[in-house]
């Protein structure tokens, strides 16, 4: 099974690009983040008539997240991470897709520090920790895949100096990034890939993405079940080259099973215009 976390900047906007990935690249499962647009306004019809089944939890103008998947059922289990029933921002949903738990999410960005979006980063962390911890021992395999909106260590980051004063790279968020590791999660990439300078995310200014001037911030944590189950775990920069893309790329594992049923696509006659129901 192939499993990916995308983010996509605009599912409207970035619709060509998300539908071009996925006839490429054919991931079975994936977790898209940064919506930016209302539950209404999520493109259905132009992501059934790809193959794939969807839900999301959209919010309008910022944040959404979603998870696709063309190998069957998803099964939705949450919506929300819990904790904090006076949070209304659009950034956790989880569900059961072909006998693995999927968890997406897209941790706040934190930015400026210090200030109130950067405890927000910090308590909503402390709240996934604590979530987390009740799937880490589930004889299941569970994935956890989103934009952490966290740089985990100077190999993450093209120039660590620049980003010292970032909340993505500050000491408490990289921290709390690293006790979710202490739970017994295994970061995908830096499992089969330790040492090389990897990233995921290239700002557009300054010719950033052609100069590989990155930072790795989309990330895919597996329990131990999935863990034994990793074959390889790659970043798929191809889209970070196309026109009109995301300033992310995405992040892909695969997983060794028994092989799974693909959706089949609706056939044209029955399908709807590219931009889905609104």
């Amino acid at each position: 099974m192939k499993i990916a976390t995308f983010n996509v900047n605009g599912v409207n906007g970035r619709l060509p690009v998300l539908l071009k990935w996925l006839a490429l690249a054919e991931p079975d499962v994936v977790v898209l983040q940064e919506l930016k647009a209302p539950q209404e306004a999520f493109p259905r019809a132009a992501i059934e008539k790809a193959g794939y089944q969807a839900i999301w939890h959209g919010q309008s103008r910022w944040n959404g997240i979603a998870l696709l998947s063309r190998i069957g059922e998803i099964q939705e289990t949450r919506r929300g991470l819990p904790g904090d029933p006076e949070d209304r921002q659009s950034r956790y949903i989880e569900a059961a897709v072909g006998g693995i738990l999927i968890a997406g999410l897209y941790l706040p960005n934190g930015n400026p520090m210090p200030g109130p979006k950067f405890d927000y980063k910090l308590a909503w962390m402390a709240r996934l920790a604590a979530h987390l911890k009740t799937l880490i021992d589930l004889k299941a395999p569970v994935v956890v895949a989103g934009d952490f909106n966290v740089i985990p260590t100077e190999r993450d980051v093209y120039k660590p100096e620049r980003w010292k004063d970032d909340a993505l790279f500050s000491p408490e968020a990289r921290a709390a990034f690293e006790s979710l590791l202490a739970q017994g999660w295994t970061d995908a990439i830096r499992h089969l890939h330790p040492d090389e300078p990897i990233y995921t995310y290239w700002d557009y200014w300054r010719n950033a993405f052609a100069r590989n001037a990155g930072i790795r911030i989309d990330h895919l944590l597996l329990n131990p079940p999935a863990k034994k189950l990793l074959q390889t775990a790659e970043v798929d920069t191809r889209p970070r080259g196309w026109e009109k893309s995301s300033d992310h790329t995405p992040v892909c594992i695969e997983l060794k099973g028994p092989p799974v049923r693909k959706n089949k696509k609706p056939p044209d006659k029955n399908s709807h215009a590219a931009g889905g129901q609104h």
